[in-house]
């Protein structure tokens, strides 16, 4: 299993090393020497031979052509760093460079259909566990990585306090006492406390103790933007590396202009939890370490206090052993929630399907290419380049006007993973619309002047692959698999959709977008057909009121009669007009007892993404909440529980007057202070809010002027989460509030629209009901 991979340069010329973990232990590969290449039309070969004699350029006629069949000519370099020099000659005079940013270690093993694992042998090196002239080749092989995870704790200055390691075998925290007091225990703690005299102590520490514990990954929360930066930054005060790679490697850090952070450890992989977490598709209103190990563990970190640096700090001078403790939960935190998500798993898998590195967040332009590229080159084309501009933007998927109301007895139907089963029906894909547009005439026909060629692709043969493999893996109970596979699927659309794409080219998202529309307008034409009532469809979903129906046995009936119909009439339909067969499956997904679509607020007009529904599953019944307040993360803990409440009393049939009344009383009453805050996050630095200034950012502002006034470190410069409250006096912070609540806020902008949202459907109005007398007028 390859844990890195990277470029090493000796005199002129260039090799991959790859750090593998096998079952006798890990070893480093070093491959024979190899160069970087890149493509550029032939009729700009003569040109560009002028423009680059002073450079160890080789030019070489090829048979290879571009995507719209221009010939191309290769160029190659004995090093990246030249290609780096060739590539900025080449945009200096405004000639195309095909596949010119595409990493040595990347090509080496794509092109060798290397993807994640692989099968190896050499000579022996100079240093132990290291193969030189080594040759790789696919294949299977199932790992077992040891991690360890790490966290530091220091003051807002980047002055470390301590560091901790966790893993099964090795519980240390390495700490700097205060005033080089040496720390007493009272009790026995789960680590080992080693103490450290300065920064540059414990660096060597942390050296020493990695070297020994030996993890093939490092793992952490937040750990490549935070904890290896700082190590780094405190490395640098002190003029030394950070060798924590094996072979004592220096770790190679850089941050990327969007705030991106690649971490490079020779030998082991950096995996950040966050992004670990965000790649699986999980979601949290926050991901801090406190609020998901709250989520997923039921456990909380031990300090709490809502000045956690200043808290530390205080911990620190106070009682250092403690806060090693806190250190040590942290990491021992991070390894719980990897156990309890499998996340390590998932990004083993990622990679054998992908070849991206166990720790690259996202991806998915990336892991597109490597799939798709070396398929691409033995048919003798290159990939395009990048849009400049971020390309045309194409068409979202299908969303039709809905009938707000609400409803009994509504089911939802389902295409199975729509667009992937698009591209493998009707044969999307980069080189068949090149080979399409050459012989139109037997071609199918996409959108925006689109045809593909029936016989000359390979994503669909791609979508297909993966489709029977995630049918295992679901088969099996392989979730992290499933997981995997249906995330990497579902990428595709978005990958030849995106600007940051080499493959991006309008009409083919444009061709699987609005065949989706169609698809979707098609099949609502054909329930309305059968005498049932389309009240709304979104992407994939197409939602049908039944009239008339007593009971949630007869609308399964119907749901699964439906499904039936409208596959058999897609198949048939497919066969006749376009003579293809079909990948597309609906599915009779949910019944709803009750349904509540609203209205745009202060419309008439249905609104989209926005729903509510009553639904059973597994003998219980279960609100459902899609856009509306309950799932949204800048709305109160009251106005959530509010509207859950709310709802499953009016689709209930529960009176709800009380209730309501209830709420409002006990808002104004201050018995919910605690459920009153906002959370917002600043997306970009304080100081560049200037032609908006919302609430969160005015509380920000307002908390950190006081935060200056009083000396304390400013907390809310950068991108930050805030938790604000609005008073009588504004927004402001939760640590800063200073003045009352604003109640009436609360009750006019977060109780009030959610019921009037709804109580009109059953006769009600919000102000009647809290306010009697009015009534009266």
């Amino acid at each position: 299993m390859i844990l890195s991979r990277r470029t090493v340069t000796q005199g002129k010329q260039s090799f991959v090393e790859l750090w593998i973990a096998t079952d006798d232990g890990p070893v480093c590969l070093l491959t024979l020497p190899q160069t970087s290449v890149c493509f550029i039309p032939a009729r700009d070969t003569e040109r560009c031979r002028n423009m680059v004699q002073s450079l160890p350029v080789t030019i070489t006629p090829s048979d290879f052509k571009t995507l719209s069949q221009e010939p191309v000519t290769l160029l190659r370099t004995q090093t990246e760093f030249q290609m780096q020099r060739l590539r900025n000659v080449l945009r200096a005079e405004n000639i195309t460079a095909y596949e010119a940013d595409i990493r040595l270690p990347d090509r080496y093993l794509m092109e060798r259909f290397i993807y994640g694992t692989l099968i190896f042998q050499g000579n022996q090196g100079n240093r132990q566990n290291t193969l030189i002239n080594a040759r790789v080749k696919p294949g299977r092989y199932t790992p077992t990585l040891n991690s360890l995870s790490l966290d530091i704790e220091c003051d807002e200055h980047g002055k470390l306090f301590s560091v901790a390691l966790s893993s099964v075998s090795w519980q240390e925290v390495i700490l700097i006492p205060p005033d080089n007091r040496v720390p007493v225990s009272r009790e026995a703690l789960p680590f080992v406390l080693t103490v450290a005299s300065d920064e540059k102590d414990l660096l060597v520490k942390l050296e020493n103790s990695i070297a020994t514990a030996d993890p093939d990954l490092l793992l952490g929360w937040n750990v490549k933007q935070f904890d290896f930066a700082v190590l780094q930054q405190c490395a640098t005060r002190y003029g030394k590396s950070l060798n924590i790679g094996r072979h004592r490697h220096a770790m190679a850090l850089k941050t990327w202009s969007d705030g991106q952070v690649i971490v490079e450890i020779p030998g082991r992989c950096a995996i950040d939890g966050i992004e670990a977490l965000k790649t699986m598709t999980y979601y949290f209103d926050s991901f801090a370490l406190d609020a998901v190990a709250d989520a997923l563990l039921g456990e909380k970190k031990l300090i709490q206090d809502s000045d956690r640096l200043g808290a530390i700090k205080r911990l620190y001078q106070q009682d250092p052993v403690a806060l090693a403790q806190y250190n040590f939960q942290d990491t021992e935190l991070v390894n719980r929630i990897a156990e309890k998500t499998r996340f390590i798993d998932f990004l083993v898998l990622r990679a054998t399907l992908t070849g991206l590195d166990l720790g690259r967040p996202g991806g998915s332009v990336a892991a597109f290419i490597n799939v798709y590229l070396p398929k691409l080159h033995r048919h003798r084309y290159v990939s395009g380049v990048r849009p400049q501009n971020g390309g045309l933007a194409s068409p979202g998927g299908y969303v039709m006007n809905s009938k707000p109301g609400l409803y009994q007895h509504v089911v939802v139907l389902d295409f199975k993973s729509l667009y992937p089963s698009i591209i493998r029906t009707f044969k999307i894909d980069p080189m068949g619309l090149a080979e399409g547009l050459a012989d139109p005439d037997s071609a199918i026909p996409g959108y925006k002047n689109a045809v593909f060629s029936r016989d000359r692709h390979f994503l669909p043969d791609i979508i297909a692959s993966l489709w029977a493999q995630r049918d295992e893996a679901k088969r099996e109970k392989d979730a992290p698999r499933s997981q995997a596979i249906k995330i990497l699927m579902n990428s595709f659309y978005g990958v030849l959709g995106s600007g940051g794409c080499p493959f991006y080219d309008p009409r083919l998202a444009s061709s699987i977008t609005l065949r989706g529309h169609d698809i979707m307008q098609t099949t609502a034409q054909w329930i309305t057909e059968q005498g049932y009532d389309v009240i709304y469809g979104d992407t994939d979903s197409t939602f049908v009121h039944l009239l008339e129906i007593s009971n949630a046995t007869e609308a399964n009936a119907i749901g699964k009669k439906l499904e039936q119909h409208i596959n058999q009439q897609w198949q048939t339909t497919l066969r006749e007009k376009f003579d293809l067969d079909c990948y597309l499956e609906i599915e009779f997904e949910t019944h709803f007892d009750t349904f509540f679509m609203p209205t745009i607020r202060g419309a008439e007009t249905g609104s989209k993404k926005r729903y509510a529904g009553l639904t059973t599953r597994n003998g219980k019944q279960e609100l459902v909440f899609k856009g509306l307040e309950s799932v949204r993360s800048d709305w109160t803990a009251l106005a959530k529980t509010f509207q859950e409440t709310l709802y499953m009393q009016v689709f209930t049939g529960q009176p709800v007057e009380t209730f309501v009344r209830s709420t409002v009383d006990a808002l104004r009453a201050g018995r919910h202070d605690n459920a009153l805050i906002y959370s917002k996050r600043l997306r970009k630095p304080l100081s560049e809010y200037t032609r908006t200034v919302p609430p969160h950012v005015r509380a920000a502002r307002l908390a950190d002027e006081k935060n200056a006034k009083g000396n304390k470190p400013l907390r809310y410069q950068n991108k930050t989460q805030i938790r604000y409250v609005m008073t009588l006096q504004g927004p402001q912070t939760t640590e800063c509030q200073d003045a009352p609540l604003d109640y009436d806020h609360y009750v006019e902008k977060q109780i009030k629209p959610i019921a009037e949202s709804i109580l009109p459907l059953i006769g009600l109005r919000f102000d009647t009901i809290v306010n009697e007398q009015m009534g009266l007028f």
